[in-house]
């Protein structure tokens, strides 16, 4: 008897937030995420995943998809950010 697991991968913070990023930035242009996969070169079910955060991406598909979005690097990792806690300096 095979018994099956059922692996609970956990994912990782910084690749869902890119997934929510590719997202957010597809759905404004109006891309479905098959036709999002076409202009990007990348499959429509390896494109689910990238938005899932299911998959750590090489440098050449995150500016093919950055491309496609007709986004500057700079200006899609902006959305990656993370606010800056205030330094308070301390009197000496």
């Amino acid at each position: 008897m095979v018994k099956s697991v059922v692996s609970a991968k956990k994912k990782v913070p910084e690749l869902v937030l890119f997934g929510e990023a590719v997202r957010l930035h597809r759905k404004a242009l109006s891309y479905s995420q098959e036709a999002f996969g076409d202009a990007c070169g990348i499959d429509r079910s390896y494109m689910g995943g990238i938005e899932r955060g299911e998959h750590n991406l090489a440098l050449i598909n995150i500016l093919k998809i950055i491309t496609a979005l007709g986004l500057q690097p700079s200006e899609f990792f902006k959305a990656l950010d993370t606010p800056k806690k205030s330094k308070t300096k301390t009197p000496h």
